[in-house]
């Protein structure tokens, strides 16, 4: 009579994983192996980006247009790649800088550069309120954004710690949001709607 056998797992064990750094990402993209516009780096593995519909274009673009009238487009940067760490390399919607965006044109903006991040989520809403939210807060970032779309609200992170942001409050489509960085401005996310 044939003995029992246990399953295992199906997934591959994390210890036979290769993790990337942002170095590997750049020498596999040089090498053809890799393009770059198609991924974020987060925690060291490659994370297919998500298409982008109609409506994300949409409301990224009148985004940043209130974003520029507010802070200055010297200030701004949309769909830009930004360095957390060796193994964190995002492409939020927009971000505000807390220097012109021409003194960092021959690097990355890191956290330290940056005021602000927001993304306009579609179909990613799990993701940016999840695995970003906890990179953004470790990397120190001050204010993280998430425009929800489907659930027609801006989810608003502040406080940011090792372990998460401490301050994450949800403004309805019609509650007034100020940025931290300019308490004097207003949105509505009613406004970035067509």
């Amino acid at each position: 009579m044939p003995a029992v056998v246990e399953s295992y797992p199906a997934h591959v064990p994390p210890e036979y994983r290769r993790k990337y750094t942002r170095e590997d990402c750049r020498v596999l993209a040089a090498a053809g192996l890799l393009d770059l516009e198609r991924y974020e780096l987060i925690d060291g593995e490659l994370v297919s980006k998500m298409g982008k519909s109609r409506l994300h274009s949409i409301v990224v673009r009148l985004l940043a247009k209130w974003l520029a009238a507010v802070f200055g487009d010297d200030f701004l940067d949309i769909e830009v790649s930004v360095c957390l760490d060796q193994r964190n390399e995002f492409e939020p919607d927009a971000i505000v800088l807390n220097k012109p965006a021409l003194s960092i044109l021959n690097s990355l903006p890191t956290a330290a550069d940056i005021r602000l991040v927001a993304e306009v989520s579609v179909s990613t809403r799990e993701y940016d309120l999840g695995p970003k939210a906890a990179r953004y807060a470790a990397a120190g970032i001050p204010e993280y954004w998430v425009l929800d779309i489907d659930q027609n609200r801006i989810v608003v992170h502040r406080d940011p710690s090792p372990t998460g942001y401490q301050s994450i409050a949800a403004y309805s489509a019609n509650e007034a949001l100020s940025p931290l960085a300019a308490p004097h401005a207003i949105l509505h996310l009613t406004s970035l709607l067509p």
